[in-house]
């Protein structure tokens, strides 16, 4: 039940990210919203709480001391849900800035949710959210033990281990990797392979 679930949600996101990515050629849904007279601003409160999330990354992921970043990212992923569930989401930036939160979580859902957020942020004419749509629903993927679809995950499997491209799907073809602004199959196994030399 808990795949026929992810698989309806997963072939909902891809018709919704088609649609998105569909409108430079014309095509438009059968009904728009309204654009408002003046655009929105982006909330200064998800702003913020992005660039902590990054700030606390910046030392790369092997020397992050998660017993500090680790309830940081709790609070900023309930804010963002707290935020979220009040209709505080308003540009394609909040939606962005609220997936980037959340793609830090451990659970499916929020991986899920971020993906839904990447589209909403595309949607709204922010770009940034192509790449994180996909890495999202990989992420989303790996987490229900599934394979992943972009290539845009690696992992590691204890302290002194090697990090690797997690299992995939060849399903994605490198043209839509692309659109998507995801690195080629070749490019991301490349990148495993110098963070194996790194090692």
């Amino acid at each position: 039940m808990k795949h026929r679930i992810a698989n309806t949600l997963l072939i909902l996101n891809s018709l919704a990210l088609t649609a998105l990515l569909m409108r430079p050629y014309g095509i438009t849904p059968l009904t728009s919203a309204q654009v408002p007279s003046t655009p929105a601003k982006d909330n200064p409160e998800l702003a913020r709480l992005m660039d902590e999330d990054q700030a606390d990354r910046i030392p790369g992921a092997k020397s992050i001391d998660w017993k500090i970043v680790g309830p940081r990212d709790v609070a900023r992923i309930k804010r963002v849900k707290e935020l979220y569930t009040q209709n505080q989401l308003k540009t394609g930036g909040d939606y962005y800035h609220a997936a980037m939160i959340l793609q830090h979580s451990d659970i499916a859902d929020d991986y899920l949710l971020a993906h839904e957020l990447c589209v909403a942020a595309i949607s709204k004419g922010d770009t940034r959210g192509k790449w994180l749509a996909a890495a999202s629903e990989d992420r989303f993927l790996m987490t229900i033990d599934r394979p992943q679809r972009f290539a845009t995950q690696f992992r590691c499997d204890g302290p002194n281990c090697e990090f690797h491209l997690y299992k995939m799907d060849e399903g994605v073809t490198d043209e839509l990797r692309r659109v998507l602004d995801v690195p080629s199959l070749a490019e991301a196994k490349a990148r495993e392979a110098r963070m194996q030399k790194k090692k």
